[in-house]
């Protein structure tokens, strides 16, 4: 039996984070999720993460912000992460490669666009 891949799921958006936790379950996927950067800090400790998917624009801590606070600790350094973003300017998209992210989806999006992006760093 093949374990469950866990997904990291920051999004300050209740809505958004449901569905994308609902999205994630349907693809096959294992989940936490967290309201904000610091939560996520906190809860990330003693929890075992294959990807990342943050959502760039947070109060407080934003997704790059919260993304360098994770690569900081060891065992995720090497963690593949995946920016959620409404915007799809290539400012944006460039300063999220900048900081260490590794692919990209624009909102809305599709459960299928989502898979696909998960399946790149998971193949």
């Amino acid at each position: 039996m093949t374990e469950k891949k866990t997904i990291l799921v920051v999004e300050d958006d209740l809505d958004s984070r449901q569905t994308i936790c609902t999205m994630l379950e349907a693809l096959g996927f294992g989940h936490i999720s967290f309201a904000s950067g610091a939560e996520a800090l906190q809860g990330i400790k003693d929890q075992h993460i294959d990807i990342a998917l943050l959502d760039i624009m947070m109060p407080v801590m934003n997704g790059y912000q919260l993304l360098a606070e994770i690569k900081k600790i060891a065992r995720f350094k090497d963690l593949p992460c995946i920016m959620v973003t409404a915007k799809d300017q290539d400012a944006e998209i460039l300063e999220g490669y900048q900081s260490g992210a590794d692919y990209y989806i624009t909102k809305p999006f599709t459960a299928k666009q989502l898979e696909y992006g998960l399946k790149i760093f998971l193949n």
